[in-house]
């Protein structure tokens, strides 16, 4: 099961805040099922049963913010997959916690 972090930042809006066009990406993942999501401070976690659902995901949050009126919009994403074993959001955190 893949995992994305995706970062969403729009360019050339009216104010410093973002968090306007942030929610406006997360409203795709309300509309997805079989996802599992976390929102962050810095970004939103996203885990799905393919590499193709996250990739479809993160163009659509990209296009929402493109959207909304801002000019321009740069996203980062990183993706870690795995063939090995299950890979949940879940079991990452438990994983650094054990260690501590």
């Amino acid at each position: 099961m893949p995992i994305m972090e995706i970062s969403i930042i729009p360019i050339g809006t009216q104010a410093t805040s973002i968090s306007k066009y942030i929610a406006d990406s997360v409203m795709v993942l309300r509309e997805k099922k079989d996802i599992i999501y976390e929102i962050t401070a810095m970004g939103t976690i996203i885990e799905a049963s393919s590499l193709d659902i996250l990739l479809d995901i993160a163009k659509k949050m990209h296009q929402v913010v493109l959207e909304k009126g801002t000019g321009r919009v740069l996203t980062a994403i990183k993706i870690d997959d795995r063939i090995d074993k299950k890979l949940t959001i879940k079991r990452k955190v438990e994983a650094v916690k054990e260690k501590l």
